[in-house]
């Protein structure tokens, strides 16, 4: 032989050697999607045990810190509600993404950003959740702005009673609620979420206390209950959130991998 290799030669080779490193690409892309499906399981059998079907049940995948190829893996195997907790990174990463993604906003808003993340994100669903007068107004002014359809929101309390929490005192939900409903025609009131205790767990009183706070806005408001959200759990409780009755739960590390806040202020 003259040392140089036949085509049907070089080409089996170049396949023994593609052939596992696709392998290998495709299961270190597949585990978002595959944490992904063990966590929809979970809430499926929390669900079964509050009486519900999954389906009554939704799993926002909080994004945030990871990159938009990550959401795509998950939105390629079938997810379509993901979250963020910072205006910069939505705004970043929704044009990178299939526009009938559909993104939740979680945690606190500066009111002087309302526009910018309405305006840059066009496929936003959802606010997660609104914690003031001010906030609730500049969202109605942004969405009026853009001639958009009423963009859904809940109304954020602080269920810990922990200073560092954002959201309205669990005595104040009724009013804040009453506002959004009656003073900001371009938003819709959704229902009520709390973010829950310094760790991001929470205990059956936080969760109780937000139950409560829903039975107020609708004897107040005139709204059945179950027309109304509820946003509790994540990562560390959605199971106990869901059998409490949460009918939104937000999981990002048990989906995504723990968290890279290195870049973040």
């Amino acid at each position: 032989m003259d040392g140089t290799l036949d085509t049907t030669t070089s080409g089996m080779l170049e396949n023994a050697i593609s052939v596992p490193c696709s392998t290998m690409a495709a299961a270190a892309e597949s585990a978002a999607a595959r944490a992904l499906r063990s966590v929809l399981h979970r809430v499926s059998q929390a669900a079964e045990r509050s009486g519900r079907a999954s389906h009554q049940v939704q799993v926002v995948a909080v994004s945030k810190t990871k990159p938009s190829s990550m959401i795509r893996e998950l939105y390629d195997a079938g997810h379509r509600h993901f979250g963020e907790n910072y205006v910069q990174e939505i705004l970043e990463k929704a044009p990178e993404l299939p526009d009938d993604i559909q993104w939740h906003f979680i945690g606190h808003l500066q009111s002087n950003k309302a526009k910018s993340l309405v305006g840059g994100v066009p496929n936003l669903f959802m606010v997660e959740g609104v914690d003031n007068v001010k906030v609730a107004n500049n969202l109605d002014k942004a969405v009026a702005s853009l001639g958009r359809v009423p963009l859904k929101v809940l109304v954020q309390v602080n269920t810990s009673g922990e200073e560092s929490k954002y959201g309205v005192e669990p005595s104040e939900c009724v009013d804040l609620a009453k506002h959004v409903k009656f003073q900001c025609p371009n938003l819709k009131l959704s229902g009520l979420m709390t973010i829950g205790m310094l760790d991001y767990s929470s205990r059956p009183e936080n969760f109780q206390s937000l139950i409560d706070c829903r039975k107020h806005v609708s004897k107040e408001l005139e709204v059945p209950e179950d027309e109304l959200e509820l946003s509790m759990g994540m990562s560390a409780d959605f199971e106990q959130a869901i059998e409490m009755g949460s009918t939104n739960v937000r999981v990002g590390s048990t989906i995504f991998g723990p968290r890279d806040y290195s870049t973040k202020k």
